[in-house]
């Protein structure tokens, strides 16, 4: 026999003799203190019945409480009291109805176990298929923005090696700002991907402390404008000071990442917003650009990791994968992340719950 058989016997065991024997002592002070009437007493098994088949699996255990029941209403509450007659006139139709109820429960509760069964079951499945197309997905992404930074990178070194006596000097530092800018967004990409991994590792527990708004709002610009030094960006915050759980890196990470887009892709030379907004139960972080906007027909799928590769003209780097990194990010946080298009841009909207709830 299985151990988890065996587990499942005990449980259902222990459940039968521990409810029987609750029941019992109920029915003893309800006999004696409160009511005699044996309708009474019949259903407080009734109800002892029903709970032993909701709470063990297969039919025996309801059976098996619904004879034991009988019994021990003619041993303990039926005169003569502690002893057991089966002549009585009225026991055979007891018997009768209560096996038939503890029939009908035990069925009852089976099937709805066993359909509660199944949906998990389905569910799991759907949530696997899910994650391996964003896992697809995001192998495609990755796939494309390697490629083409990559191809840079070895082209310029290449020319380097091959004609270095043929550039002269501007020429030469042009091929290293290139090889630079490349190596720096593949820094970032792998900065990216470190993120998702720390937050999707099998058994980890996202990790959040309070953390002062305003500071992880400054930091991240900070941090950015070290990687982009000559951005514009506008930042509105809120009067007061907003404190909520968060994984702070983390956060940083979705904040560059939007603002960066922004700052790349919108192909403006206007400023970047980044507005914080403190509302009833969240903070909502928008950041909003003045630029080209972002394809109508794919904002459905802006966040799985796809959207550089079908929608975007940029074709140099694509930023299907930071957004993809961004809503795992805020997912993880149990928050929500939007994408649509203004009047004259773009905006990505994203919120933080105020209270910790990832326990």
């Amino acid at each position: 026999m299985k151990k988890d058989t065996i587990q499942q016997l005990l449980h259902d065991l222990t459940a039968t003799a521990g409810l029987l024997l609750l029941t019992t002592i109920l029915t003893f002070l309800l006999f004696f203190r409160v009511s005699d009437n044996p309708i009474n007493i019949a259903l407080f098994y009734i109800v002892g019945i029903i709970t032993i088949a909701r709470y063990t699996n297969g039919y025996f255990f309801g059976i098996f409480a619904s004879v034991f029941g009988i019994i021990l209403i003619n041993c303990f509450f039926t005169y003569p009291y502690f002893n057991i007659d089966f002549s009585l006139p009225d026991y055979p139709f007891s018997f009768l109805c209560m096996l038939t109820l503890s029939l009908i429960t035990s069925t009852t509760t089976s099937h709805m176990k066993r359909q509660t069964k199944a949906l998990a079951a389905h569910e799991k499945q759907l949530l696997e298929a899910e994650k391996e197309k964003m896992r697809a997905n995001l192998l495609r992404a990755i796939s494309h923005d390697l490629r083409t930074p990559l191809t840079s990178i070895l082209g310029a070194s290449a020319a380097m090696d091959e004609h270095w006596n043929n550039y002269d000097n501007t020429e030469h530092q042009e091929l290293i700002r290139h090889i630079h800018d490349d190596a720096s967004w593949l820094l970032n990409m792998v900065e990216n991907l470190l993120s998702v991994t720390h937050i999707q590792t099998e058994g980890s527990k996202l990790k959040t402390t309070p953390e002062i708004v305003d500071e992880v709002v400054a930091e991240s610009v900070t941090r950015l404008k070290k990687r982009l030094p000559d951005s514009e960006i506008h930042v509105t915050l809120p009067t007061e000071i907003l404190m909520i759980p968060m994984d702070a890196m983390l956060i940083e990470q979705v904040l560059i990442n939007l603002m960066e887009n922004a700052l790349i892709h919108a192909n403006t030379k206007h400023a970047v917003e980044l507005i914080v907004e403190d509302q009833n139960e969240h903070v909502q972080f928008r950041i909003i650009d003045y630029g080209i906007g972002l394809n109508e027909n794919y904002l459905d799928h802006i966040f799985d990791g796809t959207y550089s590769l079908a929608a975007s003209s940029d074709v140099h780097k694509g930023f299907g994968i930071g957004l993809s990194i961004c809503q795992s990010i805020i997912t993880a946080h149990h928050g929500t992340i939007t994408a649509k298009n203004h009047s004259a841009g773009a905006e990505f909207t994203f919120t933080l719950p105020k209270e910790n709830n990832h326990e």
